[in-house]
């Protein structure tokens, strides 16, 4: 994690970590769900739902802490018009990794 200067020290993570500790419990709920379905042999289309729901759960955590980049750091008035810009490009940046 970088810090710039006008940043909060703080990320805006830990002040939503009950509901991220919440998402990643069902992240990791959604996961051991498709260790079942394996090693219960399972069939084809089962196992297929039950990655496309863990894939749905991680993408939900992923939105969250994004859009709570976007209002902490790009949206809240008191961000500067360089601060706005770095966090811009690491949003950016982020998103590609994430989607690539």
């Amino acid at each position: 994690m970088r810090y710039h200067p006008g940043y909060p020290v703080v990320m805006h993570t830990v002040g939503h970590k009950k509901s991220l500790v919440a998402r990643i419990r069902r992240v990791k709920g959604q996961i051991e769900a498709v260790e079942r379905a394996l090693t219960e042999e399972r069939g084809c289309e089962e196992v297929v739902r039950t990655i496309a729901a863990a894939r749905g759960a991680i993408n939900a955590l992923a939105a969250e802490v994004l859009c709570d980049h976007l209002e902490d750091h790009l949206a809240a008035p008191r961000i500067s018009k360089g601060e706005r810009e770095v966090a811009a490009t690491e949003l950016a940046r982020v998103i590609r990794q994430f989607v690539g």
